[in-house]
């Protein structure tokens, strides 16, 4: 097992999406949203996580249509993707 953000699906994606991600060991965990400007515009998850594999539904409904990126931090774990929002 390892630390694993996959790419999100659908994408493009309206208004919906689904991110997963894997945990190998106990880790404070943030997974958040930021548009393309670098600007944080959802925080999706800040706790303590045990290991395993988690699934996180995002709403892009108040957001408009453009490129964001997903970054998720568990310990020294930092990994970003991009997704497409297209209304």
């Amino acid at each position: 097992k390892e630390f694993l953000l996959a790419q999100n699906y659908p994408n493009p994606f309206n208004p919906s999406t689904v991110i997963n991600y894997q945990l190998p060991v106990n880790s404070n965990v943030t997974l958040k949203v930021f548009n393309a400007l670098g600007k944080e515009v959802a925080e999706l998850v800040n706790e303590k996580k045990e290991p395993g594999t988690y699934s996180v539904d995002f709403s892009g409904a108040n957001l408009s249509s453009g490129a964001y990126f997903y970054r998720l931090q568990a310990g020294n774990f930092i990994q970003t993707k991009k997704f497409i929002l297209m209304k």
